[in-house]
């Protein structure tokens, strides 16, 4: 028999770990303290757009996966709750466990409440190193009159996904992380996993702390092999003929490097790698231990919006009539999330410098509009974008608009920076001017 599940947390991770779970099989529950959420759900609506969410929905929300306000639901009707809210970030860059703590003291009272003899607890959401011990488990303790691994019991499971891709993600990862409080605990937490899993991940249990770090430091990891590829990028626009895309291609061969989040082009944004930095600066820092590399990451990061800009600024000088349009609003494809992204970044610097703006993204203009409001002009399509500007920046890797860019025929002279190398230039119009980043040449 399957393990009942409750989900603590719809938001745009946890709603779709708790879908995944209805599809899977799982009765379950989801909470949270939005009224407006539970009803999308409980209709089978998504309240956001992700890739694969609003099919899940649409089959399962209000039936297998039933949507709540109580957190007493999750105690009373489930074996096992995992907890996936908000953890934002503190001004000296940890992490806050206020939401996790709130969540946790509710279930904790719940559990205290009822004659079942134990419950699983796991924490998924981004936490500081220590947490788990320092603080949510004598916070269970106290809140549900028990002992852990006796009443209860405690995992720390990180996800490992990405904005615009949650669902695959959680479907088929490359890695799982389970730091346990037991073995056998360790163990229900694994056999979910497998059970939900499309592949066979690599799946390592541990100790809590060793699970708290893991979770941070692959990010970080991550941003330093990104950072590197833009220094490449950037290496190679001064010098004739070279190419980051050759470049990366050939070396990431090597089972060493690898071919993953190595592609020269913008900076990183989003909700995880710029905050994951600063939690693990500031863990360093209280530790006393040296981390000039990430430091370094921070600085490449900044370096590589700044060089975006001058490169748009540089490109605006050489025209008569000055508007930029900007394909691409947030911080990657297939999400409506601008957290960090390098388009808006570049948006505030032209407003600055009184440029006239036009953006156009299929996801992301309305949270634009709720920062610029009327100072950028928002069109509904490629199009219209290339039509209304003289320069054209493409800040995503999006096949909609590489393949609106190469059938464009422009009635005016026309500017193309592409920031990822998308676009064929031996496809453009002859008015149209192109700029690839990472490459020393322009090609038209």
């Amino acid at each position: 028999m399957k393990e009942r599940l409750s989900v603590v947390g719809l938001g745009k991770l946890g709603l779709c770990l708790a879908a995944i779970f209805a599809e899977k099989g799982f009765e379950t529950i989801g909470v949270d303290i939005e009224e407006k959420i539970v009803q999308m759900v409980n209709q089978g609506k998504a309240p956001w757009f992700e890739p694969g969410l609003e099919e899940l929905l649409i089959k399962h929300g209000g039936k297998r996966l039933r949507a709540t306000l109580y957190h007493k639901e999750a105690i009373e009707q489930t074996d096992i709750t995992f907890v996936l809210v908000a953890t934002p970030s503190n001004p000296d860059g940890t992490f806050s466990n206020r939401f996790v703590e709130s969540a946790l003291r509710t279930l904790g009272d719940a559990l205290r409440e009822s004659k079942k003899k134990h419950h699983l607890f796991v924490i998924s959401s981004t936490v500081m190193p220590g947490s788990t011990e320092r603080d949510f488990i004598p916070l269970l303790e106290k809140h549900s009159g028990r002992k852990l691994n006796d009443g209860f019991s405690i995992c720390y499971d990180p996800d490992f996904v990405a904005l615009g891709n949650v669902i695959k993600g959680f479907l088929r990862p490359d890695l799982v992380i389970i730091g346990e409080s037991s073995p056998e605990a360790g163990a229900r937490v694994e056999a979910i996993h497998r059970q939900i899993c499309e592949n066979n991940p690599a799946i390592s249990r541990m100790s809590i702390i060793n699970a708290e770090l893991a979770k941070v430091c692959l990010n970080v990891y991550i941003t330093l092999k990104i950072s590197f590829a833009n220094s490449i990028s950037n290496l190679c626009e001064q010098i004739p003929g070279a190419d980051v895309d050759i470049i990366t291609r050939a070396i990431g061969a090597d089972r060493r490097i690898s071919p993953y989040y190595f592609q020269g082009g913008l900076a990183f944004g989003g909700t995880c790698f710029p905050r994951d930095i600063k939690a693990y600066l500031s863990l360093a820092e209280k530790y006393g231990v040296q981390a000039e590399l990430v430091h370094a990451v921070e600085r490449v990061n900044e370096y590589q919006n700044q060089h975006l800009i001058n490169i748009v600024l540089r490109e605006v000088e050489q025209l008569n009539n000055k508007t930029v349009g900007v394909l691409g609003l947030a911080f990657t494809t297939n999400t409506p999330v601008i957290t960090e992204s390098p388009a808006i970044k570049l948006i505030n610097e032209l407003i600055k410098h009184d440029i006239r703006v036009v953006a156009y993204d299929p996801l992301a203009i309305d949270n634009v509009r709720a920062i610029f409001g009327s100072a950028v002009e928002y069109v509904h399509s490629v199009d219209s974008c290339l039509s209304k500007a003289d320069i054209v920046v493409v800040t995503l890797r999006n096949p909609e608009f590489k393949l609106a860019i190469e059938n464009y025929n422009p009635n005016h002279k026309l500017t193309i920076v592409d920031c990822w190398r998308l676009i064929q230039p031996e496809k453009l119009n002859s008015q149209v001017k192109y700029i690839a980043l990472g490459t020393g040449k322009y090609y038209k």
